[in-house]
């Protein structure tokens, strides 16, 4: 159902055209953000959605009809607007401020309070989580919390539509969610129309249905959230440096600046000289954080970080809670663990093989611990009861470069390829099927790069990073299953 209509309005100030032949559509409960930098409009287009300012040519519809037919009651009764009141402070009390927003339903020449205006005030205050402190005057609340009674005076209007100009400006991280979460639910629960100014693109991606992004009073795009924050799009509207990333839990986009980093003027590589190794632990100690990728004990997924660590554990290693105990491992060894991709190993930690490689227009150093005592043919793994043991064949790949996302999921897939060939050239047995295996049931990878130098795109087995990548894994791997193998028949 359509409940506001935009229709090539162009208005300003004193005859001047801010905005200009601006056209969209908001159906009912939808939350709709306008985004755009400084001096693009959006607080004049609000004020000419709310009737503040008049239309110099095109038409507002609110319900269906032109926004110049309400009388200023009947608009109050569709449409309420939630200002920036961040300094003001009034000496009324929570109530008598929420109740300012009944005045567009009373009758009458002396206003009459009635029992619904009592009852919609009361639900409101509730429902906005006020009512606990409903008596007190608005000068006793933190900024959050008058925020949330100026939402409630709105919604005590009983509007269709709800105009906010930068709700969240001026408030605390977890009074910005509390009120977007309110919003949100009005939404979806009363089919309540929101629309409001942005100012942090994040928020904006992660609550509203639909952005719409102004530039110099001109509409630049209008559409979902993951087509109106492209890079290139915030980048040409913004000026500023900006990329792209999903949110790790929400599917929405979230942006995040580049600062300009001063690099050294000579690259420091990782390389073999930068790996210690004792009895307890394999440790490569960067000299800046790189980023990872990993499926390590500690520092899994993607991250930055600037301590590698494989540890070694007994065969018979048993802990309720793995993670927790290799995290106070770490920390009784002097390495944070926020900080460290820690990876578990059976393997003795001297049988480690090691390659570094250097290309024309970037290097690599391979580490690989390998021992082959629980390896799994993965086709037929559904004979193989389910037992977490420690990892057998652990692989760091560091890339002195800049990869992209695609190039570290493809070094993970090269690497593992090349792992696989190793296995089966070595002619490996799964000892519960008695066919070649491919790997252990608990191997782990690591691929961190320095993110500075050639920048490379792709890491598929014939790229030039992966065929680097390829060579030096197999070679690892092979060379550390042998170690392996001699040791036992020590």
């Amino acid at each position: 159902m359509e409940m506001l209509s935009v229709q090539h309005v162009t208005g300003g100030y004193t005859g001047e055209a801010v905005v200009k032949d601006v056209s969209f559509i908001v159906e009912k409960g939808e939350l709709f953000g306008i985004l755009g930098p400084n001096g693009s409009g959006k607080t004049t287009l609000l004020k000419m959605l709310s009737g503040i300012l008049p239309i110099q040519q095109g038409e507002v519809l609110i319900g269906g009809e032109k926004i110049q037919s309400y009388s200023p009651k009947q608009l109050a009764q569709k449409v309420a607007v939630l200002s920036q009141h961040s300094s003001q402070s009034f000496s009324y009390t929570v109530k008598e401020t929420v109740s300012l927003g009944r005045y567009a339903h009373q009758k009458g020449l002396f206003q009459t309070w009635s029992g619904k205006d009592e009852t919609v005030v009361q639900q409101v205050m509730k429902q906005i989580g006020v009512s606990q402190f409903q008596e007190k005057h608005l000068q006793e609340l933190s900024g959050g919390e008058k925020q949330r009674v100026f939402l409630a005076q709105a919604l005590a209007q009983e509007p269709e539509i709800l105009l906010l100009d930068e709700p969240t400006n001026h408030l605390d991280l977890s009074y910005q969610k509390e009120l977007l979460d309110l919003l949100k639910q009005w939404t979806t629960e009363k089919g309540l129309t929101v629309v409001s100014i942005f100012h942090d693109l994040n928020l904006a991606g992660l609550y509203c249905d639909r952005l719409l992004l102004l530039e110099n009073g001109v509409i630049k795009i209008n559409h979902v959230p993951n087509e109106v924050l492209r890079e290139e799009t915030i980048r040409d509207v913004y000026r500023t440096n900006i990329q792209k990333h999903p949110h790790p839990k929400v599917a929405a986009p979230q942006m995040v600046l580049l600062p300009e980093i001063q690099k050294a003027a000579e690259e420091i590589e990782i390389n073999e000289k930068m790996l210690h190794q004792s009895d307890e632990f394999i440790l490569l100690k960067a000299p800046f954080p790189l980023r990872t990728m990993s499926s390590g004990v500690i520092g899994a997924g993607t991250g930055w970080h600037q301590l590698f660590v494989n540890r070694h554990v007994n065969k018979d290693y048993n802990c309720d809670d793995h993670k927790a105990e290799m995290a106070s491992f770490l920390r009784a060894n002097g390495f944070e663990p926020s900080e460290t991709v820690g990876m578990m190993t059976a393997v003795y930690l001297e049988d480690v093989e090691y390659q570094y490689h250097q290309t024309d227009e970037f290097s690599i150093f391979v580490v690989v611990t390998a021992g082959v005592g629980n390896a799994v043919d993965p086709s037929k793994s559904g004979q193989h009861t389910f037992e977490m043991v420690p990892g057998t064949i652990n692989t760091w790949i560091f890339v002195n470069g800049e990869l992209s996302e695609e190039a570290f999921i493809q070094s993970i897939m090269t690497a593992t390829e090349a792992k696989a060939k190793a296995m089966v050239d070595l002619e490996v047995v799964d000892k519960v099927t008695g066919t070649i295996a491919t790997g252990t049931s608990t191997d782990s990878i690591l691929v961190a790069a320095a993110q500075t130098g050639k920048y490379l795109e792709y890491a598929g087995t014939i790229t030039p990073l992966g065929k680097v990548i390829g060579h030096a894994v197999y070679q690892c791997t092979t060379k550390a299953v042998q170690k392996s193998r001699r040791r036992k028949h020590l």
